[in-house]
């Protein structure tokens, strides 16, 4: 109970976050507000998120993962109650839960972390760490483009994919203040920032203005595709592809969300024995490639 409510996560820590000014403000709120309320069961053990809109289970389970992660550590569990969590889902949503691992993660400033079990997907954890430092520390990462110590190795593009999907947050889906606030970043981090964007986007299912994007994103539209990818298989996975994300999808891969999945799929089979950062970016390459083959040939 004393750690229950020493971890608790307050509302107003999770708000303000989306701008006031957004069209989608709503959407992008409600998906925070779920990230909350499965970060606060989860203190509780593996929650129920059952009562909640199918569409935000995702954003629920990120959540919990963080508080599991938080909890194993200072208890000193191994990863019993995120092993439970991942367990408890069916493996559905393991994506979401390595990536809220990497929330933990950053605010316990530990670099390195054993994983689930799969050698190429706990490299997520540097996800979702870019999107923690991005969603506090929003100055410091938007407009310093700071980049903290443990992160400035091979793991940085996985990082700067997470601070990329922060910053559909941050910019309320906007394709305009999205492509000028990456604009401002040195160009070798733009692309991992524009793979984040394609990501949230299509995970999140949030927006109108899809045609707006890819022409702000016209660059870096393999890479935009590929974390649409990434996206797809995560929603394919867990067996639910809401119709904003299917939408989403189509429009930045240009094939179904089943399809996109299996771009995931068949880059990872390429990749032998996967285990290091290097290999996820194999991974990420791998999934561009079969985006360019089908779009004609063409890689940027």
């Amino acid at each position: 109970m004393e750690l229950t409510r020493l971890f608790r996560l307050p509302e107003k820590s999770l708000t303000g976050f989306v701008p006031d000014s957004s069209p989608a403000n709503n959407d992008l709120s409600e998906i925070v507000a779920a990230f909350g309320e499965g970060y606060n069961r989860a203190l509780g053990g593996v929650p129920d998120v059952s009562d909640l809109p199918r569409r935000l289970h995702g954003f629920a389970f990120e959540g919990a993962a963080m508080s599991c992660t938080l909890l194993d550590t200072v208890t000193m569990s191994g990863n019993r109650r995120l092993r439970a969590l991942s367990e408890g889902t069916g493996g559905r949503y393991v994506h979401l839960i390595h990536v809220g691992a990497g929330w933990a993660l950053a605010r316990l400033r530990r670099t390195r972390w054993p994983g689930l079990g799969d050698p190429m997907l706990r490299w997520l954890a540097w996800d979702g760490w870019g999107f923690h430092q991005a969603y506090f520390k929003p100055l410091r990462v938007f407009r310093d483009h700071w980049v903290e110590r443990g992160a400035r190795g091979a793991v940085r593009p996985i990082r700067d994919q997470g601070t990329g999907r922060a910053l559909w947050f941050h910019a309320g889906a906007a394709p305009g203040p999205i492509a000028r606030i990456i604009a401002g970043y040195p160009e070798h981090r733009r692309s991992d920032l524009w793979a984040g964007i394609g990501l949230a986007a299509a995970y999140t299912g949030v927006s109108g203005q899809l045609d707006d994007l890819l022409a702000a994103g016209a660059d870096h539209r393999a890479h935009l595709a590929q974390g649409a990818a990434f996206a797809a298989k995560a929603h394919v996975l867990s067996g639910h592809v809401p119709p904003g994300s299917a939408r989403a999808v189509e429009a930045l891969t240009g094939v179904g969300a089943e399809q996109a999945a299996e771009w995931t799929d068949r880059a990872l089979a390429r990749v032998p024995r996967p285990d290091s950062p290097h290999d996820y970016e194999r991974w990420r390459a791998g999934i561009r490639e079969l985006y360019a083959r089908h779009a004609g040939g063409v890689l940027r």
